[in-house]
This record gives structure tokens, C-alpha cells and sequence, in this order.
């Protein structure tokens, strides 16, 4: 039996007037936020996406479908916390989590940590294991237009004993 396994994720929401900005858990100061039918936590939606997928489970659009409206306007922590819940089920817990945002604006790295805590608090591991980078395109398509933010995620399960 695999005792440990990886599971990659990705998320992209466009960028919109009058929305909040949720990364990673956090509120981050914008003028525009994501649009979705969640929060449009994109960090946080990928981290799901690359757990369920671990486990082999699916994706989050299978256990939180945006047409059903218990979801609406859903903290996305909720969602991650779930997905804990979802994978634990399976006997899996997860190791750490490497990601990636995809924005040109705002800077975020003076939030990371608060994220770092925000995900690590739910998953039940420490700060230092929940990497969290980001990068700009360069101005370069619709991230770069800042029309849009993508987020990828790896995490590492390991099966309990």
C-alpha cells in the first residue's frame, strides 16, 4: 500500500470591481477581488484541488459544486477544512504544501505569513510547512492586465498508521 502520495492543484478567477480579496485565507487590501461563486479563494481552492486529487477523490467542483447555493459566498476555509475532513477519511493527512500565486497586483508578501498561519491552523501542520510563493507575468496576458489571478498547488499525503 502507497503510504504517501502527491496531488497537484490550479485555480484561476477573474479579477473584478467591488469584490473582496481573499488569498490564502486572508482579506487582502485591492480594489478589485475575485469572482466566483465561493469566496474566490484561488490559493485555498487549489490546495483543495491538489488534496482531493491526492487521495483521488476528484476535484472540489465534485464536492462543492458552484450550482448548489449551500455554497454561496462560502468562506473557502470551509471548504479546505472539508477537505481535510474528506482526505482524513481515507486515512491521509497532509505533509506540506508547496504553492504558487499568479497575480500582478497587489504585492503580497506581507500577508504570506497570515496566510501561512490561516492554512496551516486547518491543515494541523506548522507555518514552515506551507510554502507560499508569487510571482507577477510581467504584465504579460490577462494576469499581467491584472484581469485575472491563478494559484497552484502540490501537497504530499501520507497515510497514517
Amino acid at each position: 500500500m502507497t503510504k504517501l502520495r502527491i496531488g497537484q492543484g490550479v485555480d484561476f478567477h477573474q479579477l473584478v470591481e467591488g469584490r473582496e480579496f481573499w488569498l490564502g485565507g486572508v482579506l487582502v487590501p485591492h480594489h478589485k477581488g475575485a469572482l466566483g461563486h465561493s469566496d474566490a479563494d484561488v490559493l485555498l481552492h487549489a490546495i483543495c484541488d491538489a488534496m482531493l486529487g491526492a487521495a483521488g477523490l476528484g476535484d472540489i467542483g465534485l464536492h462543492f459544486p458552484d450550482t448548489d447555493n449551500t455554497y454561496k459566498n462560502i468562506d473557502s476555509k470551509i471548504l479546505l477544512a472539508r477537505c481535510v475532513e474528506l482526505i482524513g477519511g481515507k486515512g491521509y493527512q497532509v505533509v506540506n504544501v508547496d504553492s504558487t500565486l499568479c497575480l500582478q497586483a497587489p504585492k503580497i508578501k506581507p500577508f504570506v505569513p497570515q496566510m501561512q498561519a490561516a492554512i496551516a491552523g486547518i491543515l494541523k501542520l506548522s507555518a514552515e510547512e506551507v510554502s507560499i510563493k508569487a510571482t507577477t507575468t510581467e504584465k504579460l496576458g490577462f494576469v499581467g492586465r491584472e484581469e485575472g489571478v491563478v494559484a497552484y498547488a502540490s501537497v504530499l499525503l501520507e497515510k497514517a498508521d
